[in-house]
């Protein structure tokens, strides 16, 4: 089991425990998926883990796509906006970076 910044992550680099996460651990995240957060990564990280903590269940990617068109608006609520920011999906990598569990139905 590998960790991150002495956080421990599956083999899949997620969290093993949900509380361990931070801004820093996302960040280092991202770097290392050679992404740079953005404002707008953070406004749907925050968005996942507000979600999540409200519902307890990530987000599958047509319930988050919604979701954020409900909430930013269209412009942010598609799919092609959304894999821009996460280009390894925006429920996978998305709720990792934020800290959560894989998603239900990504592989």
């Amino acid at each position: 089991m590998a960790d991150i910044l002495g956080a421990k992550v599956d083999e899949e680099g997620f969290l093993v425990d949900l509380g361990d996460w931070s801004k820093e651990i996302a960040e280092q995240m991202a770097k290392d998926d050679d992404v740079s957060l953005s404002e707008e990564h953070w406004d749907v990280i925050n968005f996942l883990r507000e979600y999540f903590e409200e519902y307890q269940i990530a987000p599958a990617v047509r319930v988050l796509t919604k979701a954020i068109a409900k909430r930013m608006g269209k412009d942010k609520g598609n799919s092609k906006y959304l894999y821009s920011l996460f280009p390894y999906g925006p429920g996978k990598q998305g709720c990792r970076f934020a800290g959560l569990p894989k998603p239900t139905g990504c592989i």
